[in-house]
Formats: C-alpha cells, structure tokens, sequence
C-alpha cells in the first residue's frame, strides 16, 4: 500500500509520490524562538517526526528540513522586556527549544536552516519579485502585490476579497497606508538605523515574516517541494502568502502536498501564547515524562484537534492533567512489558511453538495504518493488543513446565522494535524511563526513596522471623502511601500506581 495523506491543496487524500523517488523533499515551518515551545508546537512537530520516521521505516530517502525564524518583531519586543540584545535571546530559545524537541524523542531535522544565516537569499528573491511586477517598494517597505498572483487563495479555498483581512499577518496596520492594496503584504520592512536590522537596498530593515520560508526552503530544497508542512493555523496567511511569492518568482508549483495538524484546544478554543491560555513544553515535563506527553498526542488523528483538560485544588491550582497521565501509565506499560520479555528464563525458550498472531502481524498493521493519512491513533490501539500478548508470553513461560517457541520472542522484539522505530514510543532505556516515573510520582506524593526502601527491609527482616502479621502490616503501610510492592525471585521491587 502507498503512503496516502490529506492534501490541504486538493482537500482529499493523495499518494505521497516524491518527485525524485531517491530523495523526498520535505519542508515544515519551524519556530519564532522568542520564547519557550509550548504544547501546540510539541505536537506540531510530533507529528511530522512520525512522518519522517514512517518514509525511513518505509525505505524512502528523504531530506527534512524545519527553520528557525530568529528574526521577527515579536523578537525585538521581548528582548526590549528582558534586557538582552535579540540574538542572545533568540540563542537562547533555540537551545531550549532543541532540548525540549529532543525530550520528546523528535529526531533532528537533516537541515535546520535560521533567516538570520539567509537574508541573501531573502533579498534576491525579493528583487526577484520586483523585477517580475509582483513587488513595490514603498518609503524602506517593500509589499508583495497580491492581485499580481490570480490564484491567490487556492490553499485556503477562499477568494480574495474573504482574505483581505489579516492578509499581511504579522505586518504592523499602520503601515497599511503605504499599500497599494490592504491585502498586499510585506517582504522587507523598512527600520530606524539603530534599531535591529540589516542593510537592503531599500534601506536599513528586517524580512517580512512569509518570504522568509520561500528563501529557505527552495536553496536547501529547489524550486518545488514535494511536502510542506505546519499547523493548521498557517494555512492562511503564512503558507497562502509562500505560495503566493514563491510560484509568481518561479511560475512552477511550489509544494505538491500540503500537510497540516489540527490544534491543540482548551475548551474547544485553540491554545495559544496570546489567550494564556498555554503550557510550555518544560512545564510540562516536570509533571510527566515527555514520552508520555508524545504518546498521548499519538492518541489523536493529528488532523483532529487534540483537546486538553487539567484537574483543580480548591484554590484554582492545577492538580494534574487526565490525558498525560493515562500516556505515562501506558508508557509504562511499555517499558515494563519490554523488561519482562527480557527477563524470560533462557531454559523456556524451545526452538518452535506458537507465534500470537498479534505480535507477529504487528509491524504491517502499524505501517498499514501509517499509511493512511499517518493514522497514529489506529496504530496505537494496534500496539495495545500486541502489548497484551507479549504479556501473556512471558506469563505462559512462568507457568509449571511452561515453555515459549523462540520465534514468539524474536516476534515480539521486532513488534517493539517497530513501535519505536514508527512512533518514538518505547525505545529509551527501560530501567532509567520506569525510574524517572516512579522518582517523580514519589516527590508528588511526599515520599522519599529511603523511606520505602526502609519499609521494605523491614518487612523482608519480618519474613525471614516468619512473623507474617507485622510483614502484612508493613505492606498495607505502603500501600496506604500509594506504594506497590511487586515480589519476584531476586528480590522485591516498588512502584508508584
């Protein structure tokens, strides 16, 4: 089965149909680092991972490639309020925003291309569009003239007069008078010599906000990309302006295939930084572990908005948060099932037997699912028979006499194998994971490691004695701290439900 994803340009689904089969092209907008990556940009980039890992997994070769936009007014603004010059800021930002993507297990893009390393680029593409009639300069601003492009409005399937408004996106409205027309929108604005910018020549000024990503993306990618991608919410104005600039410079399609996730929503409103109404990625991390918040986001068609809620005190603080809790149990569940299948006595293995047929189908389920328009929810309901069964494995093989066939065990590692090459789920190591998780469910609890540990030597002392009252005793103390106790032949261990 081919790869097929929803076209945003078509709106329907297509076969991903690489224009050079040996390399595919792909270009995602990456972020304004002017503060931290919060949730929406989590799952933004959650989501074209899973597409890259699904073409690797799938063989195709693939070049990736996701910028930083280091140069923008929102910049400016918050360096003024912290005090620092805008490339320590933006330095900063994007350092924090690799650790937090890396966190998530998102894989590095092959090139990660900062407008700051391309204002070349930007300016002859803008002179390009000057010199074609597509482009005016106007008192240091030069302005995209969009009735000069027809089919402006083809990605979002709104005519022009229904863009008009916000058309310039992040373009001050009080330049709005300089425009030949409201809709047209800014490629170079003109600054104050001592304010933050760079020569031009239409004078001392920073690029516009779209013409950024055309630059970019056709030097590291050409002309025509096969896939574009980003949040739904750059549908218009950010990637209908980029189309626009980009095939009215070239006269060739500038992306193929438009891809777009669906927002991250509270209370059926979009997250975002200017409601406040959004948590930052790190915030996060300290409450559960960042795989955790990755595979709650897989839980949703990532064209469906993925909806968040969070629990109260009585005070109005939040206490948790439903969706990334139930993620860390099942992330658990993952690492604990890949211990257990490790941890199968080498003396039940038998050369042949049953293979559960979960287990062995899993890989192409996954990849079938994948397929179809990158349906990670399919893939992980998939995961969780598959799961289950690699369970009942390593249960059969404690049984009396009981045995397993070698085939199931090389099965399932290839079925785990898989969900991590896919999805990014449970590839870490197992033991540093289930430690993080139960470390930081004891801090939230008030409980420390040598508390447990104390109670826990206590009570194997109490069984050796064979006084069993006070061993039950102990063990209802810590389970009435939230402990559980799990006893096994080298020793007995702990976690936190």
């Amino acid at each position: 089965m081919a790869l097929v994803l929803y076209n945003t340009l078509t709106s329907k689904k297509e076969p991903f149909a690489p224009q050079d089969p040996s390399n595919a092209r792909i270009y995602v907008c990456g972020p304004t680092v002017y503060d931290l990556s919060h949730l929406g940009h989590a799952r933004c980039y959650v989501v074209y991972d899973v597409l890259v890992r699904h073409l690797r997994a799938r063989g195709q070769t693939l070049t990736y490639v996701r910028n930083v936009t280091d140069i923008d007014d929102k910049i400016l603004a918050r360096s003024r309020q912290s005090g620092e010059t805008p490339d320590a800021l933006t330095a900063r930002m994007t350092d924090a925003f690799l650790e937090d993507m890396d966190a998530l297990r998102n894989v590095r893009p092959d090139i990660e291309p900062r407008v700051s390393e391309h204002l070349a680029e930007i300016v002859a593409l803008i002179e390009t569009l000057i010199e074609k009639g597509a482009a005016y300069a106007k008192d240091g601003d030069v302005y995209f003239r969009v009735h000069a492009f027809p089919e402006y409005g083809k990605l979002s399937h709104r005519t022009l007069e229904a863009l008009a408004s916000g058309a310039s996106g992040r373009v001050d409205e009080s330049e709005t008078r300089k425009k030949e027309d409201p809709a047209d929108f800014a490629l170079w604005k003109g600054a104050p010599a001592d304010e933050w910018g760079w020569p031009s020549p239409w004078g001392h000024g920073r690029p516009g906000w779209h013409i950024e990503c055309s630059a970019m993306s056709m030097k590291h990618l050409g002309e025509t990309l096969d896939l574009h991608g980003g949040g739904l919410d750059l549908v218009f104005p950010h990637h209908e302006n980029e189309i626009a600039q980009s095939e009215a410079a070239t006269h060739k399609p500038f992306a193929k295939h438009w891809m777009h996730n669906g927002f991250v929503e509270v209370e059926k409103t979009k997250m975002s930084k200017s409601l406040g109404n959004f948590f930052t990625a790190r915030a996060l991390f300290e409450r559960h572990e960042p795989e955790a918040i990755r595979f709650a986001m897989l839980t949703v068609h990532y064209r469906s908005p993925l909806n968040l809620d969070w629990t109260l005190d009585d005070a109005g603080n939040v206490t948790g948060f439903p969706l990334f809790e139930d993620a860390e149990k099942r992330v658990e569940y993952v690492y604990t099932t890949r211990q257990r299948l490790a941890s199968i006595d080498p003396a039940r293995i038998v050369a042949t037997g049953e293979i559960p047929e979960a287990i062995a189908r899993f890989p192409q389920e996954l990849a079938g699912a994948l397929d179809d328009d990158l349906n990670s929810a399919i893939a992980i309901a998939t995961a969780s028979e598959m799961l289950k069964q690699v369970n009942e494995l390593v249960e059969q093989s404690k049984r009396k006499k009981g045995t397993v066939a070698r085939g199931a065990i090389e099965a399932a590692e290839r079925a785990l194998a898989a969900l991590d090459t896919e999805l990014g789920i449970g590839g870490q190591d197992a033991n540093a994971v289930l430690m993080r998780i139960r470390e930081r469910r004891a801090k939230a609890r008030g409980i420390t490691e040598a508390q447990v540990e104390d109670k826990i030597r206590e009570r194997r002392a109490a069984r050796d004695a064979k006084d069993f009252a006070r061993a039950d005793a102990l063990r209802d103390e810590l389970v009435a701290m939230g402990v559980e106790l799990m006893d096994g032949p080298t020793g007995t261990t702990w976690r936190i439900p």
